[in-house]
This record gives structure tokens, sequence and C-alpha cells, in this order.
């Protein structure tokens, strides 16, 4: 199988009228990891869903391609199945679904009528994934996300990315939350994903989960497209001098694009 390749073009997105994208652009192929920084309401997660269909978000303007193919034309099932992810930076809570039942359909609903997985495999791979995430074996048989703490919800998230295999991951936040410890947890599955079989689109407010998952390129987002692009050397620089230097640099007054960014 090739490497995947997304790529995002002048991408405009409104949300009740207010538009939040701005022409935003970016291309994120196989074994490539790019994070996505800047202030709030500067449309970070506005992307994230847009990518991903939520019918909240109305696009506007502009292309989106995962293989040469329009996603903006799929349903949100059929993003999914072509190898889109997103792990949400608010998961929701299902009662009544185990996170084993849920994962174990997820993945039959990917694969194909007729190519299901079989029982002892499945059992053999969430197993070993959530070894690697230190997860308790209980976490299986819990409904999904109900009573999770905010860090259980997060590797749940990553859990869910490792069974799932996708070929262009995105992680809206995925660090929120979340203590030093769970943190160096989630970045471990992250690490444990990468290859040229998978790219990574990482929306983040700090620096400090880019010490734990090294990024190739990283991109400043205000007024709801990107502005700057560096190397993992522009987190640090972020970090240290904060966004308002970029603000100056490109003579921009005010970053905020509106709430629901």
């Amino acid at each position: 199988m090739s490497a995947p390749h997304l790529k995002i073009e002048n991408l405009r997105v409104a949300v009740e009228g207010n538009e939040i994208l701005k022409g935003f652009s970016l291309e994120v192929k196989g074994g490539e990891i790019h994070a996505i920084m800047g202030p709030n309401g500067t449309g970070k997660s506005t992307l994230a869903s847009a990518i991903m269909g939520h019918p909240h978000y109305e696009v506007t303007g502009g292309s989106v391609e995962l293989d040469g193919q329009n996603v903006l034309e799929m349903d949100v099932d059929e993003r999914a199945r072509a190898g889109l992810f997103l792990a949400m930076q608010y998961p929701s809570e299902i009662s009544g679904v185990t996170t084993a039942d849920f994962l174990r359909s997820a993945i039959n609903a990917k694969r194909g009528e007729g190519n299901e997985i079989s029982l002892m495999k499945f059992i053999r791979q969430l197993e070993e994934k959530m070894k690697v995430l230190d997860i308790d074996e209980s976490f299986a048989h819990r409904y999904l996300n109900e009573g999770f703490s905010g860090g259980e919800k997060k590797r749940n998230e990553i859990l869910q990315m490792m069974m799932l295999e996708p070929r262009i991951c995105i992680l809206d936040e995925i660090d929120s939350g979340l203590d030093i410890d769970a943190l160096k947890v989630v970045a471990n599955g992250v690490n444990s994903m990468r290859s040229e079989e998978r790219g990574f689109l990482i929306i983040t407010h700090y620096q400090r989960l880019l010490n734990y998952i090294k990024p190739d390129f990283v991109h400043v987002m205000m007024q709801g497209r990107i502005v700057k692009s560096g190397g993992p050397e522009l987190a640090l620089e972020l970090e240290e001098k904060g966004y308002d230097w970029i603000k100056e640099e490109l003579g921009i007054k005010d970053e905020t694009v509106g709430q629901h960014a």
C-alpha cells in the first residue's frame, strides 16, 4: 500500500455564518508528524472537525483530498474507512457499550463484511495495545468513557487509534488535562505507530507534548490559516517568547476568529 497523502488547499469553514478558517492549506504525507500551534480561537479544532465532517461546520470553499480522493464528498463513516482518524479533545460517554465491544465493532466496520477480525486475534491485539498504554485489563469491560478520568479518556482515544491503524491521525489537544506521567504514556502510544504508512496532524497549545513526540514540522495558526512554519525549534521559540512576536512580525492585531474555533 502506498504512503498516505492528505492535501488541504485554501479551506474555508464557517459556523453559523461566522467564517473560522480563512484559506487554510497544508499537506501531510506518510512518515510525517505535523504540529499545529496557536492562540485560542484561531481555528485549530475547527480544522479537525471539518476534516472529519462534523455537521456543525460548513465548508464554504477549498478542498480536502486523501490519496487523491475528495474527502468533502464522503460521509463521516466513509472518511473513517478511507483512513482518517480523529482523537477528540472531549470524547463522548456511551453508556451500555463496553470499550471492547465498541472497538471490535469499529474494526469490523472498517474491514467490511466477510473480513471481520476473529475474537481471539482481537483480544490478543487489544491486550497488547493496552499494555503499551499502561491500561488495566478491566478497562475493556467498562462502558465507553463512562466515569473515565480525563487521562483515561485520552488513553482510550489513543487505544482506538492503535487498534484501527488509520492512515492519517488527527490528534486534537490530546495532551490537555494530562499529568506528566499520562502524557508520557500517550506519547509512547503515538510514537509506537510512527511509520511511512501513517501521517500525523497534532493540534496542541503546549510545547511540552513535543518534548515526547518530536514533530517534523511545526505550524503556527492565526486568523484561520497558517502564518508561519518551521521545524521543532519553532515550538521551543513559541514556548519561550509566546505569540506576540509573530503578530508583530506579520502586523496581526487580533488573532481570534470566533468562539467556535
